[in-house]
């Protein structure tokens, strides 16, 4: 039996049962597959971007890459918004919304002018919509006029919210495109127009890889291919970068967050939950393995809970920002050397290699013995030795060293390194 806490949340006043939507993907474009979702337990979604546009799909149109036999450590996606007449996916909402009264109805629109936005964000909250998301940030729509090139252009962000706002009574969500420097300027600029929260973060232009035979990018489709969206856990570092820099800023502090970028465990939600997400959306994970993802995600954060002593996940949003701090406020007063277990150690000179070809040369290699030996004269503590060890918990941390003239005081470490 699951272990049963407090997973609801409030995000822009409306109560979640739990963090987990599905966001405007592929996984969630039609009547039936929302329905199995939200039976199989997902607290919402947000549908498949809506548009007045209907693209006309290439085939194929995902490719993935791969790391050292590792499958799917990122996915590329040439797929755009939902190819459904606007009345057929106006009637999926008015179905959803009458047999899901409790799950909450996020609803993704995009429109390439201001009177295909007004449009769009009337014919949808008259549908049933809960929560309004506009896509500023597609990277492979066909039409300059739609998708990340309008979302890395503040005036048009500005433009379109405003009339969206205008055109609703519903909270409004934008979502920010990463293909850009710094993301608080459109950010700001939908904050300005009456945005009620911003969504990041939607997927990063990319070539994934490049077929040697026709000499193009993948997939291919009749020799050639293009850029796009790349998502999956290999984002979620850049997704965790810009959220912080979002919940950080004095303009954007207090504005809610829906996070988005390679959630695919309990632990990946929890840490975007830790940098102020109070939404959780997920893609591509489900696309590998399946809407009951969500079954594992919610044990594992209810359990993390139960060790922590944590009543409501919602006390847990945020708590990690006062520990980023910046590069020149950080401690370098000490180095943390490394320890190896011989008992565990396979003998197989990874670290030995990387520290020689690629560190500081501080790890010398007992041929007989087939072991390595760290020289703490010459180590800095950087561990990269701990990094590249195929053996979970063969290299730790060790001795912790003062550089001269400083003050010796406890240190707090890394004690999970899974």
């Amino acid at each position: 039996m699951s272990l049963r806490k407090d997973l609801s949340i409030e995000f822009l006043g409306v109560k979640c049962e739990n963090p987990f939507f599905l966001s405007s993907s592929p996984v969630c474009s039609n009547y039936d597959m929302i329905a199995k979702a939200f039976d199989t337990g997902w607290a919402g979604v947000f549908y498949k971007t809506i548009g007045i546009f209907l693209p006309n799909e290439c085939s194929p149109r995902f490719d993935i890459a791969r790391k050292e036999g590792t499958p799917w450590t990122g996915f590329k996606n040439m797929e755009q918004i939902s190819d459904k007449p606007l009345e057929t996916n106006l009637e999926y909402l008015r179905r959803l919304k009458k047999d899901y009264p409790t799950k909450v109805l996020g609803v993704s629109i995009m429109g390439s002018t201001e009177e295909e936005w007004r449009i769009l964000a009337k014919k949808v909250t008259e549908a049933g919509a809960d929560i309004l998301e506009l896509n500023f940030s597609c990277p492979q729509m066909t039409s300059h006029a739609m998708g990340s090139d309008v979302g890395q252009n503040p005036e048009l962000v500005y433009k379109y919210t405003k009339a969206v706002k205008e055109s609703t009574h519903l909270p409004v969500i934008a979502k920010m495109t990463p293909n850009i420097g710094n993301m608080y300027v459109p950010a700001k600029a939908a904050i300005d127009a009456g945005a009620d929260a911003i969504s990041a973060i939607n997927t990063v232009k990319s070539i994934t890889n490049i077929d040697l035979d026709n000499m193009t990018a993948m997939p291919v489709v009749d020799g050639k291919s293009s850029v796009s969206g790349y998502s999956g856990a290999a984002v979620k570092p850049i997704a965790l970068r810009f959220i912080h820099e979002l919940k950080t800023h004095p303009d954007c502090k207090h504005i809610p967050i829906s996070g988005i970028g390679g959630i695919e465990t309990w632990q990946d939600a929890l840490e975007f939950i830790l940098l102020g997400s109070t939404n959780l959306q997920v893609t591509t994970s489900v696309m590998q393995y399946g809407y009951r993802i969500v079954e594992d995600m919610k044990s594992g954060l209810a359990y993390y809970m139960e060790e922590k002593g944590v009543d409501k996940l919602e006390d847990l949003v945020g708590k990690a920002l006062d520990q980023i701090i910046p590069a020149e406020d950080l401690d370098r007063d000490f180095m943390i050397i490394p320890d190896i277990n011989e008992e565990t150690c396979v003998g197989c000179g990874r670290c030995y290699v990387s520290c020689y070809d690629a560190g500081h040369q501080a790890i010398e290699w007992q041929d007989k013995e087939r072991l390595p030996k760290i020289d703490d004269e010459k180590c800095v503590g950087c561990h990269l030795c701990l990094n590249v060890c195929p053996v979970l918990n063969c290299i730790t941390p060790g001795e912790v060293k003062f550089k001269e003239g400083a003050k010796e005081r406890e240190i707090k470490q890394q004690i999970n390194y899974l």
